[in-house]
């Protein structure tokens, strides 16, 4: 599969955008890619912004650092606001309708609007919106093969949160579907 994507993650902080950059990240790596995964934050954390790039590609990556991303993830309004502007042409945006009541049409782009939160809580899985999210983001960019998307998780979710590993198969599979 060759497919070179420059990805923002971006939520409040807690929303976990970085454990689902981290996903992706990791789905990569299990490819035998080329990977960059940068965290950025505010000081205050939960509650405050948060976001985070991920880099897959084929060749070499020149930076980390994703200016105009061909793949958004917004959890949020603000997040929203602040990239929808920077996705490259062509590019994808996936949206969680649930907190993002403004979603804009954005030429040449398409946009996805899931409403993630309020799925994640209708199946009983509160704060793995962000997962519904990255198997939204998975349907529509096919950013490695479905198997290594389940060995990703399985690498991700640490022994001692062992009994959630199922929960983020279910939540994955419900983004694939959405």
């Amino acid at each position: 599969m060759s497919c070179n994507l420059n990805i923002v993650l971006a939520g409040f902080g807690g929303q976990g955008v970085l454990f689902a950059g981290k996903l992706i990240a990791y789905a990569g790596l299990i490819e035998d890619r080329e990977v960059s995964w940068l965290p950025s934050y505010g000081p205050e954390m939960r509650g405050g912004t948060a976001n985070c790039s991920v880099c897959l590609s084929d060749d070499p990556i020149g930076s980390p650092l994703v200016l105009a991303p061909n793949a958004l993830v917004a959890m949020n309004q603000p997040s929203l606001d602040k990239f929808e502007h920077s996705v490259a042409e062509g590019g994808v945006v996936v949206a969680d309708s649930t907190l993002i009541l403004n979603i804009p049409e954005i030429p040449g782009v398409k946009m996805c609007a899931i409403p993630a939160t309020a799925l994640a809580e209708e199946a009983g899985f509160k704060k793995l919106a962000n997962i519904i999210m990255a198997g939204k983001l998975y349907a529509e960019t096919h950013f490695c093969e479905e198997e290594t998307l389940w060995k990703a998780m399985e690498k991700c979710v640490p022994a001692s949160k062992a009994a959630m590993l199922e929960m983020n198969k279910k939540a994955l599979q419900i983004g694939m579907n959405a």
